[in-house]
């Protein structure tokens, strides 16, 4: 099954596709969204608690959000969904769709750790 990787050029992200490279939205409002350039992994009591078998070795470490994002592959249905999104912010965000659908898969990767 193909995966189509994360490209970071010019402080804009692009996604790969079959067609070819779709941009999806900058770094700075990537970063403005997640709370800045570095994340650092946690697991809450509850989650400890509801899954003990969890590893949670790397809690406490502090990731660079642009190194996820680089190292973020997608399937092929994330990015036909993707490139179905509209690039224009509504006028009552400051995110497109395409953005916002791209920072909900890196912060559930940034939320789940590092494997």
């Amino acid at each position: 099954m193909a995966r189509f990787e994360t490209v970071i050029e010019d402080e804009t992200i692009y996604v790969g596709t079959p067609d070819g490279p779709l941009e999806v939205g900058t770094v700075d409002s990537v970063l403005a969204v997640v709370g800045g350039p570095s994340w650092e992994i946690t697991y809450s009591e509850e989650v400890k608690q509801r899954h003990p078998e969890i590893d949670t070795s790397d809690e406490g470490l502090i990731v660079d959000v642009v190194d996820m994002m680089n190292a973020m592959t997608h399937s092929e249905r994330f990015v036909r969904t993707l490139a179905a999104q509209p690039t224009e912010s509504p006028a009552d965000d400051d995110i497109s769709p395409r953005l916002g659908l791209f920072v909900g898969k890196l912060l559930e990767n940034l939320e789940s750790g590092v494997s």
